[in-house]
């Protein structure tokens, strides 16, 4: 695993650089976001993906959500309707995933039944450059022991995946809690998960 330390502010653009160049060429990466570290690729590189799947001992079922960069990139990958924006526009950039109605552009794995999605616009300056220079989705899944017990700890990550993916992006120990995941996807909200974001306006 290539490891860089990045200003969480000011990033290196040029770790960002080659970040973006191993997710291009169906790399992993492992990046931080507002809340906690995520493992990223493209989310239209299947064998990448799969990876994924494969490094957090998921089954191929599970859902994972992905970062944009800002809301205007939003609209080409998820159906949005004005009280969806309205509600977007007010809480981001910040911890959330909001649940949407999947445009045809996503891949049908990253689909729910319901053919929604998850969508991020994390509040870290690194996370949106590199979403900016990527020029497309990233996934976002928390970086977790096989227990599913988060770590934060950027050098404990390195030691237990260092093996196994291409490059780690490090802003220091984190302290968050997962995003709070609410669906927007009819016009009644409905929180599925209660995390760093306040989601007391939804009930």
């Amino acid at each position: 695993m290539e490891f860089y330390e990045l200003h969480p502010v000011n990033p290196q653009i040029r770790y960002i650089n080659k970040a973006v160049e191993i997710l291009k060429n169906g790399g992993v990466i492992i990046y931080p976001t507002d809340t906690v570290y995520g493992f990223g690729c493209d989310i239209f590189n299947k064998r990448a993906l799969q990876r994924i799947y494969d490094i957090k001992n998921e089954a191929g079922t599970k859902l994972f959500s992905f970062i944009c960069p800002n809301l205007k990139n939003i609209s080409k990958y998820a159906k949005v309707s004005d009280y969806a924006y309205k509600t977007m526009k007010h809480l981001l950039p910040g911890p959330y995933t909001f649940v949407l109605p999947a445009a045809r552009e996503v891949p049908k794995k990253l689909w729910s039944k319901r053919k929604t999605v998850g969508i991020r616009v994390p509040d870290h300056q690194i996370t949106i450059t590199l979403a900016e220079e990527m020029g497309n989705p990233i996934i976002s899944t928390s970086v977790t022991y096989r227990t599913g017990e988060i770590i934060l700890d950027p050098y404990e990550i390195q030691s237990v995946f260092d093996s196994k993916v291409d490059l780690m992006l490090s802003a220091g120990a984190l302290f968050g809690k997962p995003s709070s995941i609410v669906d927007l996807s009819t016009d009644v909200p409905e929180v599925i998960r209660e995390g760093a974001g306040d989601v007391s306006m939804f009930y």
